[in-house]
């Protein structure tokens, strides 16, 4: 089973606005709400693709309620730890003719030091069945950037295998815990290793790069696919860059979790890194031809599947 650990949850509510601009009035030609963040959206992906997978996390108020409701009308199994603050609200613009997406979003409750104790009980309880425990997001206002760092440690220390997808200070100290895999975006990663990408070569250096902070594996998503380095035990390194077929992309709002939940459904069942890899970012790529992060077609998926590439990549030398 896969938990899902999610503590700055939110409602999505996302609008599609054709001809969107800012300072006019429109009617929207549709609506929708979700339940969202990121750890969400990894479970979401992984029900599809047949996995057991429980989410948990903070939720409080009202959108604490709805949020818990959206999740039990999908079939997605929950037990969130409830909270006196109010959960945020995540608001989202697509222009289906230019699709361009604005997003805004809230920045979340204050959570107090009980709330997190009982979380960290909740977390020792349903993980007793895991075999991953994926912790994914943003931390709520106030909450110590470490917080990531100690219950990865705490998931260790019981033998799981821990997967961290945040920003900022809480990825930076969380990768420090040494999970079993880190996954960030294009941006994370720079931010990560303190510089920008201009090539491939740079983008290969900074699995190393990441790696020696302390992830045992590294995936680097990207809105064409990913970049990846695997070892087992810390020896044998496989590098790999995985590519999608160009498609027309309806929105690739959480391909980047589709991709994540993915490649741990494969893991899980034994298939070869550039095996997971290349299954992970069909289903990614699938993932940007529907509106809704961590929804997918599941036979489009694999269609696309023998349309992408997967190479092995050399490590970067490094000057003497």
């Amino acid at each position: 089973m896969i938990v899902t650990v999610t503590l700055n949850a939110a409602i999505d509510r996302t609008l599609l606005v054709p001809n969107f601009q800012l300072g006019q009035r429109h009617r929207a030609s549709a609506g929708t709400t979700s339940a969202g963040g990121k750890g969400i959206n990894v479970a979401r992906a992984a029900r599809r693709l047949g996995v057991p997978v429980v989410c948990t996390g903070l939720a409080g108020g009202r959108a604490g309620t709805l949020l818990v409701e959206e999740l039990t009308n999908e079939g997605i199994l929950n037990d969130f730890v409830r909270i006196r603050g109010e959960s945020r609200t995540s608001t989202a613009v697509l222009d289906p003719t230019s699709n361009v997406y604005t997003e805004i979003n809230e920045w979340g409750p204050e959570v107090s030091e009980d709330e997190l104790s009982v979380l960290r009980e909740k977390l020792a309880y349903l993980s007793q069945g895991a075999a991953y425990v994926v912790f994914a997001g943003s931390l709520p206002r106030d909450v110590d950037p470490g917080l990531y760092a100690d219950l990865i440690r705490e998931a260790n220390r019981r033998g799981l295998m821990t997967v961290l997808d945040s920003e900022g200070d809480a990825l930076r100290l969380g990768i420090e815990a040494e999970p079993y895999l880190v996954a960030p975006n294009l941006g994370e990663a720079e931010a990560l290793v303190g510089h920008e990408f201009v090539d491939e070569e740079d983008l290969t250096s900074a699995l190393d790069e990441i790696a020696d902070l302390g992830a045992r594996n590294v995936l680097i998503t990207l809105d064409t696919g990913c970049y990846g380095l695997f070892r087992e035990e810390r020896a044998d390194n496989v590098r790999v860059r995985a590519r999608a077929p160009r498609l027309e992309a309806v929105s690739t709002v959480g391909a980047g979790d589709t991709l994540l939940a993915a490649f741990i459904a494969a893991r899980m069942n034994d298939r070869s890194y550039e095996d997971a890899v290349r299954s992970s970012v069909a289903a990614s790529a699938a993932s940007v031809l529907e509106a809704g992060p961590g929804r997918f077609d599941f036979r489009e998926a694999q269609r696309l599947g023998s349309h992408v590439t997967v190479d092995r990549l050399e490590p970067v030398r490094q000057d003497a």
